[in-house]
């Protein structure tokens, strides 16, 4: 071959050779970026070691990770966060939770408790209720810290027991340190009762802050019974 000829061809092979480059380390990287997602999530490389849970007290961890359902060696990656999220948060003391990845291989179940706002007499037990009616929890005895609210069937869609804690939300500190008992016997018949044998009538739940300031200011007069219903018109007997 003649060396022209040969060194022509030696250049077609060098250009040919330039422009595969480029499109080799492209399936080169792909390559490798298949394998690595291939072990990450095709295999239990990167599983699920540990379910840890923070925050749980009225729980316990273990009702935590048996709601988590997240079986051991699950690809850490493929665990659906939103549907463990979900599961958990059906606990009934749960009132937030955050669920997140801890690479290598653990899965983080934060959890936010409800706060007890009251409690309500069920038999002889007490619901306890959170802020907005939820019953979370069931106990053999009254907590003493916690103020009692009488109705029928507590719950968030329960009107009386949205009415009775809209009650609670209003009372002055004077009040709440007097307090039985939040009484609730229809829409517009709510009764605040205190020690001593004195009742408040409130009526319905609307213009609580008038209702309390009025209430705690007639403290100091004599009379068993203090209807605020209609705070303008007040009475004492």
């Amino acid at each position: 071959m003649p060396p022209s000829v040969r060194r022509f061809t030696q250049r077609a092979r060098q250009r040919r050779l330039r422009a595969a480059l480029p499109w080799a380390l492209i399936g080169a990287v792909l390559a490798l970026a298949a394998l690595l997602t291939w072990i990450v999530v095709g295999t239990g490389v990167f599983g699920v070691r540990e379910v840890r849970v923070v925050g749980a007290e009225l729980v316990t961890p273990d009702q935590v990770r048996q709601a988590a359902d997240v079986p051991a060696g699950t690809p850490l990656a493929r665990v659906d966060l939103a549907a463990v999220r979900s599961r958990v948060a059906e606990l009934a003391p749960v009132g937030r939770v955050t669920v997140s990845r801890q690479w290598p291989d653990t899965v983080l179940v934060e959890v936010v408790e409800r706060t007890p706002a009251a409690v309500v007499p069920q038999g002889e037990r007490f619901a306890v209720v959170d802020s907005v009616g939820v019953v979370f929890q069931t106990l053999p005895s009254r907590p003493e810290q916690l103020p009692l609210i009488r109705v029928a069937t507590p719950g968030p869609e329960d009107g009386a027991t949205r009415s009775a804690l809209q009650v609670l939300a209003a009372l002055t500190p004077e009040l709440r340190e007097r307090l039985v008992e939040v009484l609730v016997e229809g829409p517009a018949r709510i009764k605040v009762l205190l020690h001593g044998g004195r009742t408040v009538i409130w009526g319905d739940p609307t213009d609580g802050g008038t209702k309390a300031r009025v209430a705690t200011a007639l403290l100091a007069r004599k009379g068993d019974v203090i209807d605020v219903s209609a705070p303008d018109v007040v009475t004492i007997r």
